[in-house]
């Protein structure tokens, strides 16, 4: 008997795919690996994953679990095969309430939902990844996803208060609950967040909610050198600002913006600035006509000033297309989401220009100044098909990784490890770390079914 078949008379029909069509769909991410599962699982329950567990510990099976499938570091690719198992279909929002300022949800609601729905309540949700129309909550879970706001709000670990796990063996965890505080033993929650699927199965997430901000108000700066804009970023930190978000981009990054939205959305230059502060309308506006002037201090090329809502939004669309923009080259975008201690700001993007110039590729950095989380993309031209091409960027990749840890940085900030970043696993971390993790699996996945193949194989 096949493996779809067997899972159909446990799962039903409607829960089971195993055509072509599916199978290659479900077998990758945003990262350009892609290894088609046997059989995919489209799971409604928390009862339908537990049973699903039980079977896969009892025959060994490989399950990998995956939401929307926007990760960027092949984190979902089911590489040894067996089952990957859709949370899409659990994308219920159970409750949101006001009174306790908490959301309930399933994994495969979407990041935007939330927070629209949120809002509606004037409830907050903070973080935002670029992808946050399209990801999902048990992908930001399962990453520990960040984005612009994790400066002044923090990442996804900040919010989750509870957790329904599905174990290994099918066993259901319920950690946590919908109070704000909580010490009732060991932090289980902060072990499943942020584990890429390796430990366990979030079926049901519970976040708190912050009070809506009742204003708001975006800066936009062009310079005409990276150094001008790390200058203001430092300048605004010296005055005692701490803006909900702090954004730059370098010069490739916004001339593949120009080519794919069109050079009067962008402003002339060759860095980026981006400030976003929220708060009380009369706080707000005092702090931005200060920052207004810290910034024209720096003699931007260009300073523009949001304070609505959608203007503010305009402003930000031009950040979140980046990305879109760069792959739009037709270029292979392979994006380290690397952290640096900020006082090294200028010093990566320099050293990113250097890598360009050694090996003849372009390289493009954007992302999060504040907490010197920045997005250094090498641009492959035949990443996919030339085997030296890759052995080029697995070379300055070497570098890059290198110098960071050098710096006292971090390979990933909210990306992850899964198989992109597979290969630097030992460098960046330390023998006994790697030992506690591998035991913490074993204790947890002693059959090793668990998202497979993955940095800890």
């Amino acid at each position: 008997m096949t493996l779809a078949r067997e899972l159909r008379q446990l799962l039903g029909p409607e829960a089971v795919a195993e055509d072509a069509e599916t199978l290659g769909a479900h077998g990758g991410d945003k990262w350009f690996a892609n290894h088609p599962p046997e059989a995919v699982v489209f799971a409604d329950t928390t009862q339908q994953v537990s049973r699903l567990m039980q079977f896969a510990a009892k025959e060994k099976v490989p399950v990998t679990a995956r939401g929307a499938g926007y990760g960027y570091v092949g984190g979902c690719v089911p590489v040894c095969g067996g089952i990957a198992l859709s949370l899409a279909r659990m994308n219920r929002i159970k409750e949101i309430s006001f009174a306790d300022a908490i959301a309930v949800l399933e994994p495969g609601v979407i990041t935007a939902e939330l927070q629209g729905r949120a809002r509606e309540q004037k409830l907050f949700y903070p973080p935002d990844p670029a992808s946050l129309k399209d990801c999902s909550m048990g992908g930001n879970v399962a990453t520990n996803a960040g984005g612009p706001r994790c400066l002044k709000y923090g990442v996804t670990r900040n919010y989750v208060i509870g957790l329904e796990v599905v174990l290994a063996n099918g066993d259901v965890l319920r950690t946590g609950g919908r109070v704000h505080k909580n010490k009732t033993g060991f932090d289980l929650i902060g072990l499943f967040v942020g584990s890429e699927g390796l430990l366990g199965i979030v079926t049901e997430i519970t976040v708190k909610l912050l009070p809506l901000p009742p204003a708001r108000a975006t800066l936009s700066a062009a310079f005409e050198k990276m150094s001008s804009a790390a200058a203001a970023v430092q300048a605004i930190f010296a005055e005692g600002f701490l803006p909900s978000s702090l954004e730059i981009a370098d010069h490739f990054t916004l001339e593949a913006a120009r080519r794919d939205l069109g050079a009067t959305i962008v402003a002339p230059g060759n860095a980026h600035l981006l400030v976003d502060v929220d708060g009380q309308p009369e706080t707000v506006r005092l702090e931005m006509e200060q920052l207004r002037a810290l910034v024209a201090a720096k003699h931007p090329n260009k300073l523009e000033i949001a304070t609505l809502e959608a203007d503010c939004e305009r402003l930000w669309s031009l950040r979140r297309e980046f990305s879109n923009s760069l792959r739009a080259t037709g270029l292979t975008k392979l994006n380290q989401d690397i952290v640096v201690p900020r006082s090294r700001l200028v010093d990566l993007v320099e050293f990113a220009e250097s890598l360009q110039h050694k090996h003849g590729f372009p390289v493009a950095a954007f992302g999060h100044a504040g907490d010197g989380n920045i997005h250094v993309n090498i641009m492959a031209d035949g990443y996919n098909r030339d085997v030296s091409v890759r052995e080029k960027v697995e070379r300055a990749l070497d570098e890059l990784f290198a110098q960071v840890l050098a710096w006292g940085g971090v390979i990933t900030g909210e990306h992850g490890i899964g198989l992109a970043k597979k290969r630097w696993w030992p460098e960046a971390t330390s023998d006994v770390a790697r030992d506690l993790h591998r035991r913490i699996k074993d204790v947890l996945d002693a059959n090793g079914i668990l998202n497979p193949g993955k940095f800890l194989d």
